[in-house]
């Protein structure tokens, strides 16, 4: 999945008020004379002025941490123009998002991290379509891809936010200079490397997948990603949009080839227990054995860097780092997982056109990316404003012309599947289901 990608607050939920609108920057609109400094201040939100005074409702995932950067990102917006907007994380935003849409009682504004989900939503008529100033936003932002996501049949409802590149493999610099190991650049010398350490009597991967309501979705990404790599670009195009069935014999070889590093005893799951323990490992616990030095390598996407403990050094030469999830053949290109965020209105009122025009452009994605812990594929946002080293080479991977990408595939797909089935059916499979059954009891699932 990628999560949604924003599957991981470790709070319940909270709710948030953003930018309440009462500070002098709020009224420099009034003040120009008196205050001139914060006049200048709030001078690129001049043109969303006009709704002081209002209220916009935005829901979304996104939690803890990652809610509270979202409101530092929106504080001077807020307080410059007046608009008060409430944010509110739901950690099962997904189902609470459909109740809402079947209640009648939809928030103004909403982050979606599936695709999938966004455009059942879309089907049902709950979802407004993009305004003018959204869609020249998202056109000078975001190549053609990454706007069709947020679009049906021909409309464009969401604009883009954040972007993650989940094709990525974390492990300590240190272990691996300490033992003499070096960065795969190929499928073949990953396993050569798991093997090795395999070997010296250690388990080189470790992984968890629990996640409240969400639980699996880190071993459909597993599938994904190794997918991308087996089966190429298009098949995975073909399966994400059900034109081949979803136990299909390709899909089929993807995941005994997934379950030759997830599911081999050899491998799995250093410094927390055997095979069956991934089920019930958490999907923030899944690394950290790397960073004790009792897990050699742990996939998983861009925004882990979020998830190592207070004072570790995420660099190349630091606690943890990452290298990119190898292709299998390098010569094909280089096959990237990536998910997003976007944001679509429930609403059309002025006030809530502005917060969806401010945060669709080039400005707000700066201002959130220089915070740390968020990449866009927005390409207004210069590569300097990535200090994280993680968040640095997220943006090169995106920006690299060789990179062949496509979005985390069970976001893409039905949401009764996609953040259904497909989730529950990698459990089982972990837990011991047999691949045929698994993928079986997927295909008979899809509406």
């Amino acid at each position: 999945m990628t999560s949604s990608y924003r599957r991981r607050g470790l709070a319940a939920g909270v709710a948030i008020l953003l930018g309440l609108g009462t500070t002098a920057c709020g009224n420099a609109a009034m003040l120009s004379d008196d205050n001139p400094a914060e006049a200048k201040e709030c001078a690129p939100y001049e043109k969303y002025q006009g709704h002081k005074g209002t209220k916009v409702r935005m829901t979304g995932s996104s939690r803890d941490l990652e809610a509270n950067l979202l409101q530092q990102a929106l504080r001077r917006f807020g307080d410059c123009t007046g608009i008060e907007i409430q944010y509110e994380g739901d950690a099962a935003f997904e189902n609470t998002i459909r109740k809402n849409v079947a209640d009648g009682e939809t928030p103004d504004l909403s982050i979606f991290a599936q695709p999938g989900l966004l455009k059942d939503l879309i089907a049902q008529g709950a979802v407004k379509p993009a305004p003018a100033e959204v869609a020249a936003n998202g056109k000078k932002g975001w190549n053609q891809d990454w706007l069709d996501y947020g679009s049906v049949d021909g409309t464009f409802y969401a604009a883009p936010m954040s972007a993650s590149v989940k094709s990525l493999v974390w492990y300590s610099p240190k272990t691996f200079a300490k033992k003499g190991y070096q960065v795969p650049q190929n499928w073949d010398e990953l396993i050569a490397l798991s093997d090795r350490i395999a070997a010296d009597g250690e388990k080189p991967w470790c992984a968890g997948i629990e996640s409240g309501d969400a639980t699996g979705w880190p071993a459909t990404d597993w599938m994904e990603d190794v997918a991308l790599r087996v089966a190429g670009p298009e098949t995975y195009d073909s399966w994400v949009s059900h034109e081949i069935p979803f136990n299909d014999p390709q899909i089929a070889a993807v995941t005994d080839k997934v379950g030759s590093i997830l599911k081999n005893p050899r491998y799995v799951n250093a410094g927390i227990g055997g095979v069956k323990s991934i089920a019930t490992t958490s999907f923030q616990a899944g690394g950290l054995p790397v960073l004790s030095g009792k897990c050699t390598m742990h996939r998983q996407a861009s925004f882990y860097a979020g998830q190592w403990p207070r004072g570790t050094q995420v660099a190349e030469d630091g606690d943890v780092y990452a290298f990119y999830f190898p292709a299998i053949d390098p010569a094909k290109g280089k096959p990237a997982l990536v998910a997003g965020e976007f944001l679509a209105a429930f609403t059309d009122r002025p006030e809530v056109q502005a917060v969806q025009a401010y945060m669709s452009s080039g400005e707000f994605a700066t201002s959130r990316a220089s915070m740390g812990g968020w990449v866009s594929a927005n390409k207004n946002v210069d590569m300097k404003v990535y200090s994280n080293p993680v968040d640095h080479l997220s943006a090169e991977i995106l920006q690299d012309e060789k990179t062949v990408a496509r979005f985390d595939g069970s976001d893409m797909m039905p949401g009764s599947v996609g953040a259904g089935t497909f989730w529950v059916g990698m459990t089982n499979w972990i837990k011991g289901a047999s691949t045929k059954a698994t993928l079986n009891a997927i295909e008979a699932s899809w509406p």
